[in-house]
């Protein structure tokens, strides 16, 4: 482990146990690192690292944390992973003793080399990275006590987490979130206690999906491509706009620079970068070849100008001097600013009040419907629901904080909340038109829809409404080449935080408190909860992508209704693309409507699965998609001879091997339903 001279020492030589604990180095979210020292002799070693559980943590009795961590350490034996030398309790606080790394971990060398403008080679960064390869070579091919394959994932591969040494050795360390493939299959699944950092999880991790030793090879390369480019590779100005950019495989600085790189090694960054865990490279071993290509004029030369490196980032005295200076002169600047200006406004967009009616609000509006003069007064997360459901248009006027009354289009932390058809890109739509695909859902029903438009890879809008009473309920759906991109409803039950409250991701009192100060962040729900740390990032991830498969599968249960799909037609301003294969919300909303018996919808388990009408088309890996791996299995199964109950039976079978995860019987008959649905299976007479 390596440590931070700029770091808050403790007083001198504290006893714990066998050790003195020199200074504190490091804080994280469950534990704190200390140098130290042995009180007698100098055996471990000299110098080390003892890591030990915060008190909070210490409260939750997770006492075999560092003991598990212990473990998976010893059990890796190689030059480049931070060695452990044991673990243990010292009046019933647990410890791990770990070798020190004297120098800097690689965050830290980045840092200094942006500041000082020196950017790091080409042929230092793959020499950093191929250490790092032949460090998870080992951790990923590492066997218990008995010879059993341990099938560990570091699963936290970030340069914080890489530790480089004065004499030019690299070090991986760290174990503190490593899982193993060795649990039980609940252990395997991704959609559970995701750790790592946002802008090193792999498109897999990030989608809740299985995962398996690939995604470390994957944060590797983010880390390599960091290095060559000095800059985070995935874009975003906040979590969820990072995890999208890590889902659709934006990595488009890197793109950008590409031609200030060899063309080979920017290949073997595509190919680490890769989205399906199948076109990257298989193992850490056939990286590091790929890799040793590059690492010129030789491995020994690259170490003594990496211990440069080193010796150069640690010399903190000028680096710490100039960031002084910047601060300073920010400070300076923004101090200056506040004497000159007036308070913030809701928005720079929003101009000064010009015709107050009473002293300006941040949570309360006024609102002009379009050919009314009546004005209605409304707090302002009220403003956002009417806008979100459809109750106010692009053209009703609004005046926020006293300002003068301003179209809801045109006030930019409204318009994102209008339904697409609702804006000027999509008004055109309700004028003099034909859908070019039109169903009654009396007729028709909605998943049968769904696997048309899956069928035909279209793109368009999709607008399915039905009456109630005298209320008209309306959902839009968007797709982009056969997969879900974006949904619209007008139902106010739906909205996202109703959907994190009915979920159980929210209190409803969070709620309330969030949308009391959602104006301060831009009308974004979202990045409220995140700021108010309510939510976690990758939780907000999924439950937005969630939210819009339901909305979807809820439609499921509509029995009456119009659906009209008009092909090219595309939202504006899309946030959060959900890009979601369609058979996800019909699987969801096969679930919807058998209430939880699907054995109901489906025909005699031993009558036979038959090939149905798109069944020749299976091989093709666009008609397959990303649909869920229950559903890929009934791809397998298509030329079988195979009853229904057998194939849920095999869908259902316990899988081993890292990555497998176990599936219901629930989800197969989903799964079955939704095969036979878009024409990959149809469902013969069982025979006497």
């Amino acid at each position: 482990m390596g440590h931070d001279p700029s770091d808050r020492s403790l007083p001198p030589a504290q006893p714990f146990g066998p050790f003195f604990l020199d200074k504190r180095i490091a804080v994280g979210g469950s534990a704190e690192v200390f140098l130290a020292h042995p009180k007698y002799g100098d055996r471990p070693a000299p110098r080390l690292v003892v890591k030990r559980l915060l008190p909070s943590v210490r409260a939750r009795s997770d006492l075999g944390l560092l003991e598990r961590e212990a473990e998976l350490h010893r059990a890796v034996h190689h030059p480049n992973v931070v060695t452990v030398f044991g673990a243990g309790e010292i009046n019933g606080e647990p410890y791990i003793a770990m070798e020190y790394v004297e120098g800097v971990d690689v965050y830290r060398l980045l840092r200094r080399a942006e500041a000082e403008h020196r950017p790091v080679t080409p042929p230092l960064a793959v020499h950093i990275a191929r250490q790092v390869a032949d460090a998870l070579g080992s951790v990923h091919s590492a066997r218990d006590a008995h010879g059993r394959p341990l099938e560990i994932v570091h699963r936290d591969i970030n340069p914080s987490n890489v530790y480089l040494s004065v004499t030019g050795a690299v070090k991986v360390g760290d174990f503190g979130i490593a899982r193993t493939g060795t649990g039980s299959p609940k252990s395997v699944q991704a959609g559970r206690g995701l750790k790592g950092k946002f802008g090193y999880l792999a498109p897999e991790q990030v989608a809740g999906e299985p995962f398996d030793h690939r995604a470390d090879l994957f944060a590797l390369t983010v880390l390599l491509g960091e290095m060559l480019i000095g800059e985070r590779i995935f874009p975003g100005s906040g979590e969820l706009a990072v995890l999208l950019a890590i889902r659709d495989g934006d990595y488009e600085r890197l793109r950008e620079r590409s031609s200030a790189l060899p063309r080979a090694l920017y290949a073997l960054c595509q190919r680490g970068l890769a989205q399906r865990p199948e076109a990257r490279f298989q193992s850490a071993v056939e990286m590091s070849a790929a890799l040793s290509a590059f690492e010129l004029p030789s491995p020994e030369e690259l170490c003594l100008e990496l211990a440069e490196w080193v010796r150069w980032a640690q010399d903190d005295g000028k680096f710490f001097r100039k960031i002084e200076g910047r601060i300073r002169d920010s400070v300076q600047r923004m101090r200056a600013a506040r004497l000159v200006t007036s308070p913030p406004s809701f928005s720079s967009a929003v101009p000064p009040p010009t015709d107050a009616a009473g002293p300006p609000s941040e949570t309360a509006a006024r609102v002009r419907r379009e050919g009314s003069e009546v004005i209605e007064v409304v707090a302002f997360p009220k403003l956002l629901e009417m806008v979100a459901t459809g109750d106010l248009g692009a053209h009703d006027t609004v005046a926020l904080m006293g300002s003068a009354f301003r179209a809801i289009e045109d006030i930019e932390e409204l318009g994102r909340h209008l339904l697409p058809s609702n804006t000027q890109t999509t008004r055109q739509l309700h004028e003099p038109g034909v859908p070019d695909y039109q169903a009654m859902l009396a007729e028709t029903p909605m998943n049968s829809v769904l696997a048309y438009l899956r069928g035909g890879h279209e793109t368009g809008a999709l607008f399915v409404t039905r009456r109630e009473g005298t209320v008209e309920r309306r959902k839009e759906i968007y797709l982009k080449d056969g997969r879900l991109h974006y949904v619209a409803s007008s139902d106010r039950a739906e909205l996202l935080g109703e959907y994190l409250v009915r979920r159980g991701a929210l209190e409803r009192a969070r709620l309330d408190e969030a949308l009391s100060i959602i104006a301060l962040h831009g009308g974004r729900l979202g990045d409220t909860l995140i700021e108010m740390n309510l939510v976690e990032p990758i939780d907000l991830f999924r439950a937005i992508r969630d939210q819009g498969r339901d909305r979807v599968a809820a439609l499921c249960t509509w029995t009456d209704g119009n659906a009209c799909f008009y092909r090219g037609t595309v939202p504006g301003r899309v946030e959060f693309p959900l890009d979601l294969d369609l058979t996800s919300p019909m699987m969801a909303g096969v679930v919807v409507i058998s209430q939880g018996d699907l054995w109901s919808l489906l025909p005699n388990p031993d009558a036979p699965m038959e090939e149905g009408p798109r069944a020749a088309k299976v091989a093709d890996e666009r008609e397959r998609g990303n649909a869920p791996s229950s559903l890929q299995a009934i791809a397998a199964m298509v030329s079988e001879t195979i009853t229904i109950g057998g194939a849920v039976a095999r869908i259902t079978a316990p899988r081993s091997g890292r990555g497998a995860r176990t599936i219901s019987e629930k989800e197969a008959c989903a799964a079955v339903l939704v095969a036979r649905d878009i024409g990959w299976i149809a469902f013969g007479e069982a025979r006497n």
